[in-house]
């Protein structure tokens, strides 16, 4: 017997057993940034089985500095396929499956299933609540996190517990990205690395399970803080996310996107109003069908989507546009 996993085997918290459901365990990881490299990295150490990679974009050299799986000779290269590469160097014993695409609605379904358990690695709002939709519908647990800045969070839903919905139905509008408040790549691998670490206790099925629980870290003042949300309650209503594909006639598109950012909407006939301008419809006759919000994550499409669900408008439908 090959002594790759002597160390952690003889754990009595794992053992020839726990190695055993590791090896036939399936793990769906969205996201091979800088998240997902140390998660795909510790999954793939442990001798997870089969670990699906699922990413659309390539290898830059800002990506670097907080996702050392790749290196200068990747740049340019699909994540996922590079990730798949370096994975497989160091250990060939597990199953890696690349997938070069975008999470959307229309493929979650199929991307989740036959799999254990999901890690949402992508740090998108969209993304986030594409997955935990799907997952809290087939009781699939979904281990998520998020970092900017010098802080960020992981947590363990779905599966049983609350979905990502019933602890953060609501976003703040002053949440910025890692390209524009900026990131250091340490406090990624401590988020990267808790996400790894919440993924392989539930495969081992440890107790007591870390379903419903949140984990926070502050690096700027080295703490780690948390808290448990088991039993929260589940939204009455949900506000989907949809392909742009969806849109239909009758629908009225709002692209919250500035022009400067997106000279050029994807839909006809959209009309461009930001955040704080988007309850000028309230005024107006509303169309026959949804309201669309569209920008680029997802995350503002939530905040105006709030601020008008506050004025009693309810057909609602969210797209990020990437």
């Amino acid at each position: 017997m090959s002594d790759r996993y002597a160390r952690q085997r003889v754990l009595g918290e794992v053992g020839a057993a726990g190695q055993a459901r590791l090896a036939a365990a399936s793990v769906l990881v969205v996201g091979a940034g800088g998240l997902g490299c140390p998660v795909v990295q510790y999954l793939a150490g442990a001798g997870v089985g089969r670990i699906v990679v699922v990413d659309h974009d390539v290898v830059e050299e800002s990506n670097l500095h907080r996702q050392p799986l790749y290196g200068m000779p990747d740049i340019g290269k699909p994540k996922a396929e590079a990730a798949r590469a370096a994975l497989l160097r160091f250990n060939p014993e597990v199953a890696i499956e690349a997938k070069v695409e975008r999470l959307t609605p229309q493929n979650v379904g199929a991307l989740i299933g036959g799999v254990d358990l999901v890690v949402d690695a992508a740090d998108s709002f969209a993304a986030t609540y594409i997955l935990s939709d799907a997952c809290h519908a087939v009781s699939t647990p979904m281990v998520s996190a998020s970092v900017i800045g010098l802080t960020g969070y992981a947590g363990a839903f779905c599966g049983g517990g609350p979905s990502y919905r019933a602890v953060f139905p609501d976003v703040s509008v002053d949440t910025g990205t890692c390209a524009t408040v900026g990131v250091l790549g340490t406090a990624v691998a401590v988020l990267g690395g808790l996400q790894a670490h919440l993924a392989l206790h539930l495969l081992l099925e440890l107790e007591p399970t870390v379903l419903g629980r949140v984990l926070t870290f502050d690096a700027a003042k080295l703490a780690f803080g948390g808290f448990c949300f088991a039993g929260a309650p589940e939204p009455d209503a949900s506000l989907p996310f949809i392909a742009a594909e969806q849109v239909v006639a009758g629908d009225l598109v709002i692209d919250l996107r500035s022009l400067e950012e997106a000279p050029r909407s994807p839909f006809a006939g959209a009309r461009r109003l930001d955040v704080d301008h988007v309850l000028e419809i309230v005024t107006e006759p509303l169309p026959s069908g949804r309201v669309v919000l569209c920008c680029r994550s997802g995350h503002r499409a939530l905040v105006a989507a709030g601020r008008l669900q506050a004025q009693g408008i309810e057909k609602i439908a969210l797209v990020a546009l990437g």
